[in-house]
């Protein structure tokens, strides 16, 4: 099975996003495809090791952004 870029696609639009008012959205819809991406992988035991670590980096990173969404500007 080919590994979905979707979730890739998704999660650098996230982490490029510059207007703050479509990060949350951006953000969401990242983890969405993330969180498809790991029932695709464990519903056929696929997946390679190296994806897995890449799907970890970005949820750790996509908590960072959710959180700094979540401040309030003056704080940032």
């Amino acid at each position: 099975m080919i590994p979905s870029p979707d979730w890739e696609r998704l999660y650098s639009a996230a982490v490029l996003e510059s207007d703050r008012s479509k990060l949350k959205s951006r953000i969401d819809a990242a983890q969405a495809a993330i969180e498809h991406r790991l029932q695709e992988m464990d519903s056929d035991h696929g997946g390679w090791p190296a994806e897995r670590q890449g799907i970890e980096t970005a949820r750790a990173a996509l908590d960072v952004l959710r959180k700094r969404v979540a401040m309030p500007q003056h704080l940032k």
